[in-house]
């Protein structure tokens, strides 16, 4: 009985939250384009365009965001009571390229988005960033009227959708949408396999292959006029749809791209809480950052645990723990703030980290020993730097590649992220 009354108790709560999503917002989204723009101290917000966009993916339970992951920071408020509605953390390519040695000496400027859910009633939207003291501080602030007749509908392309894999509804199922970059039309074939490698990549490794029902994937295939991504330091440009290229932040490795209409326009054929952009190339590299895409080459014989990795940083919001590897950042991290990733610590709020699943025995900082290699614990290294910053175990998927797993606080963080978009 007490178990009945308790199921018919949470179906209650389910329909009451339902019930104030659709008194509060439309089931569909509402795409926010701006430009950041700044030096390695300051930003400044400009307002690009509003799109109205397909239907909402996200939870319509879990509107405000319970983690508190990311640089930077939406809020949707009430224009009339000032209650928020909705918010969500996420990371921006501008952040990363603010650490770097180019941004003390020049301006430059990044376009990004937002997706939110479309409101019914006036809001006021807030752009948060998160000082490099920890604490957050307004960016940008504006009034919107969502019956704005300026709100434009999201673009269309001519693409086929593929259903890779799931079929769940959009509000209860985390939802992935893959995209190409530098395949030909005549080699979309192969993007085809690539973005089925992409859906058992991720679900060979816990606790996604666990938890394989709470996904869809799907995939655009839009083609590219050119085969195959830019490489600067070899003068190899071919023209791709997505815009990727390697030496991003002059970082051999690291390819990214800064075409964000490209891929929010494409990415907006279907409801989608992640993007993944999968590049034709053997080339080894890729990136990830938190609410805002994963890309990685999609031929490398690496590219299956590349793909996890950074699928870990664009969804989870995990930290990298190597400090080994040349970066392009510096003072990337406050070692005297607690960081915002999950699976790195400075030790100044170890608590509201991995300290409850370790075992109370464990030594804090402990010893990168062989006989320690599988205890949960706080190695020092992590975080780009080797002193001040600590990470949960020896190895793990987002230190090296050598192990076949995430140590358990990365597969409790990726949980609780997976929960945050399907409960």
């Amino acid at each position: 009985m007490k178990r009945i009354l308790l199921t018919i108790s949470f179906l209650g709560l389910l329909l009451q939250l339902t019930a104030q999503f659709d008194s509060t917002f439309h089931n569909k989204s509402l795409r926010m384009d701006y430009i950041r723009s700044g030096n390695f101290e300051n930003e400044w917000i400009a307002l690009e365009n509003w799109y109205e966009q397909a239907e909402w993916a996200g939870s319509q339970n879990l509107l405000i965001d319970p983690l508190g992951y990311g640089k930077h920071w939406v809020e949707m408020r009430d224009a009339a009571t000032d209650s928020v509605l909705y918010s969500r953390g996420y990371g921006s390519l501008y952040s990363e390229w603010q650490t770097t040695t180019e941004a003390r000496e020049t301006v430059r400027s990044f376009p990004e988005t937002v997706v939110m859910p479309y409101p019914k009633k006036p809001v006021q939207i807030r752009l948060l960033t998160r000082a490099f003291e920890g604490n957050w501080e307004e960016v940008f602030s504006i009034m919107l009227d969502p019956e704005n007749y300026f709100i434009k509908p999201a673009p269309k392309t001519k693409w086929p959708v593929m259903n890779v894999w799931g079929d769940g509804e959009p509000a209860e199922v985390v939802d992935i949408v893959v995209l190409p970059d530098g395949y030909t039309m005549e080699e979309l074939g192969e993007f085809v396999e690539d973005a089925q490698f992409f859906a058992e990549s991720i679900f060979q490794f816990e606790p996604f292959k666990s938890l394989k029902d709470k996904f869809r994937v799907r995939a655009v295939l839009a083609p590219s006029d050119e085969s195959g991504i830019p490489v600067p330091a070899e003068d190899f440009w071919p023209q791709t749809a997505l815009g990727s290229s390697f030496y991003t932040f002059d970082s051999e490795r690291y390819c990214m791209s800064y075409d964000n209409r490209s891929i929010r326009d494409l990415a907006g054929q279907v409801p989608y809480d992640q993007i993944y952009i999968l590049a034709n190339t053997t080339k080894y590299g890729g990136g990830g950052i938190y609410n805002y895409y994963g890309l990685s080459s999609a031929g490398n014989q690496l590219s299956s645990k590349v793909i996890v990795h950074e699928f870990g940083h664009s969804f989870a919001g995990l930290g990298d723990e190597y400090f080994d590897s040349s970066t392009a950042y510096s003072e990337f991290y406050n070692l005297k703030v607690e960081p915002w990733e999950p699976n790195l610590t400075t030790l100044v709020d170890f608590d509201s980290k991995w300290k409850s699943l370790m075992d109370t025995l464990t030594p804090i900082p402990t010893p990168a020993v062989d006989s320690m290699k599988t205890v949960l614990g706080g190695y020092e290294g992590g975080g780009y730097v080797a002193k001040g910053m600590y990470r949960p175990m020896i190895d793990c998927l987002m230190h090296t590649f050598k192990g076949e797993e995430f140590c358990p606080a990365c597969q409790h963080a990726i949980i609780q992220m997976i929960e945050v978009y399907s409960e």
